[in-house]
């Protein structure tokens, strides 16, 4: 049985899809791993005494920073990443709908092929 072009057309679709379902999920965990480290930095900032000279990494080099603003840009990194993951987690809820939605199609049409 030959699959007719718009059912194969929506096959690469699906394909492509799933793939691009399966980088946002990447992408979350990514951001997942962040704000844990993240977490963790901040709960090892909060246990130092605020008088603790903290370094701050910029690239290749430490940078020493006030440790008031150091817990400000952890609290402000934190909450970014935390946005970040809620965007990706809707696009991932958006996607999985759509692979869902194009998934019935693909099959409905598959059987009303074999039905002919």
């Amino acid at each position: 049985m030959e699959i007719p072009e718009n059912i194969q057309h929506q096959l690469n679709q699906f394909q492509q899809l799933q793939q691009q379902a399966q980088a946002v999920t990447m992408q979350i965990q990514n951001v997942e791993v962040q704000i844990q480290e993240s977490e963790t930095a901040l709960e090892e900032l909060n246990k130092t005494d605020e008088n603790a000279e903290v370094f701050k990494q910029a690239g290749n080099l430490l940078i020493k920073v006030d440790y008031a603003q150091a817990v400000e840009d952890m609290n402000e990194k934190l909450e970014t990443l935390k946005l970040r993951k809620q965007t990706m987690a809707r696009q991932e809820e958006r996607v999985m709908k759509k692979l869902e939605e194009m998934q019935t199609n693909i099959q409905a049409a598959m059987q009303g092929l074999q039905g002919e």
